[in-house]
């Protein structure tokens, strides 16, 4: 059943590493994978549609089950939008199956692409973390299947559930989930950009936009320094109350080649943030858009992760808790201006108070910044280092979802309900993160 293949690349595409692979159909096919991914020397793991930026959905050296051909829906109901679907039925299929009745998956993250498992594993958040809290926060029951043969039927309230919301995997293997979908009138946004000058101007808009607003982001300048330290744009919508129900279409530009690395550099970087800001300001103003422009921006382009040229990209996501992420995100963003390098594409948000059901969930309370920092080996890995560093300091976390090179130390500051997790995780799981932030 399990088939060696020599690469399992990480999104980030830094991560590679050789492992067996199965891919099961059908129940009784997923039953017999699960027992059998145990008996590998590095444990087994169930994976999706790959977009975890470092190596928390990957398993070097052991065995992977590929969880996207089980993606059949088993029950959907128009009228309550409760949906009971395999776990390798992705946000994409999710939205095409329930937007013409006027449903929509109540938070998404930055790409469509993801399993409902994947969405679980990893307890996802969106732009309206303030307003609708986590994925996990709207999962009525999930099946769960351990290598020991034992299968589960859980919902709010059993620890084993709340291991398993943003437990990575690693808790027995998420067989189906049943998800609460949220009404919507149709597929389009009102969308406002607001150009900023300064991070204070930032936060302002954030206290200001999170009660009038259900979906707000900003993008920020990060080679920004001096006086103009965290200028960006900030976007905040709500959903329309037009009733055309247009669907996504399929990505229109790809990038069928590793780009050259030479072209991810200082003055290339300066100028895309520069441009980008102006740009930004001369567009600013309201407008009607489609949720893929609003929610899906990068998923327009195919393979954009190959921008990065083949040595790949690391992404560092934060969050910091509200009594410090003033300074902390200045000293992030000073240090980041500092180094030369940076992101062209910098998030910034607000998380809101809405607590997350899982024990290893990444959001809380405060603000997240998260930046793509292209591979140039020693000199990246010392800058993130430094931002860890200040994250620490600060009482933040990383996001396991995005990271592919964190310390034991980091991972465990930032969880404090680690202790209560372990006892649920299933032995005969593992993933390459797992091992190296849990040696």
């Amino acid at each position: 059943m399990f088939q060696s293949r020599s690469e399992s690349p990480s999104w980030g595409r830094v991560v590679r590493a050789p492992d067996e692979v199965a891919r099961p159909r059908w129940r009784d096919e997923l039953a017999c994978a699960v027992t059998q991914a145990a008996s590998g020397p590095n444990g087994g793991l169930a994976a999706g549609l790959g977009r975890s930026y470092g190596d928390s959905g990957l398993n070097p050296g052991g065995r992977t089950i590929d969880m996207t051909g089980l993606d059949r829906v088993h029950a959907f109901d128009p009228r309550t939008g409760v949906l009971r679907a395999d776990a390798g039925l992705s946000l994409d299929g999710a939205i095409r199956l329930g937007l013409p009745h006027g449903r929509f998956p109540p938070v998404v993250p930055g790409t469509k692409n993801v399993t409902l498992g994947g969405a679980v594993a990893n307890d996802v958040h969106g732009k309206n973390h303030h307003a609708a809290g986590t994925f996990g926060a709207h999962v009525r029951r999930l099946g769960l299947r351990r290598t020991d043969g034992g299968t589960h039927d859980i919902g709010p309230g059993d620890p084993l559930f709340a291991a398993t919301i943003g437990g990575l995997g690693l808790t027995g293997v998420v067989e189906w989930v049943e998800l609460q979908l949220a009404p919507t009138a149709g597929a389009w946004l009102d969308n406002e950009d607001i150009a900023f000058g300064s991070l204070d101007e930032f936060f302002a808009l954030a206290a200001e936009s999170e009660a009038s607003h259900q979906h707000t982001v900003a993008w920020v300048d990060c080679t920004a320094q001096g006086a103009g330290l965290g200028r960006g744009i900030f976007s905040r919508a709500n959903w329309s109350a037009s009733t055309d129900r247009t669907a996504h279409r399929p990505p229109h530009l790809a990038v069928p080649l590793d780009a050259p690395a030479f072209l991810m550099n200082t003055l290339t970087l300066k100028a895309f943030n520069a441009l980008f800001y102006q740009a930004g300001r001369a567009r600013a103003g309201r407008r009607r858009a489609h949720y893929e422009q609003v929610f899906f921006p990068l998923d327009a382009i195919g393979g954009w992760n190959r921008l990065y040229g083949a040595p790949g990209f690391y992404q560092h996501q934060c969050v910091i808790p509200d009594p410090a992420a003033r300074d902390a995100i200045a000293a992030l963003l000073r240090e980041i201006a500092r180094s030369g390098t940076g992101s062209f594409l910098a998030v910034l948000k607000t998380l809101g108070a809405i607590p997350s059901p899982g024990m290893l969930s990444f959001p809380m309370k405060g603000v997240t910044l998260a930046l793509d920092f292209p591979n140039r080996g020693a000199q990246t890995l010392g800058l993130l280092e430094r931002l860890d560093a200040v994250v620490r300091e600060a009482g933040g976390r990383l996001y396991p979802a995005k990271d592919g090179r964190m310390s034991p130390e980091t991972f465990a500051a930032g969880f404090p309900r680690l202790d209560d997790f372990l006892p649920h995780i299933d032995p005969g799981l593992s993933s390459g993160f797992w091992r190296r932030v849990r040696p």
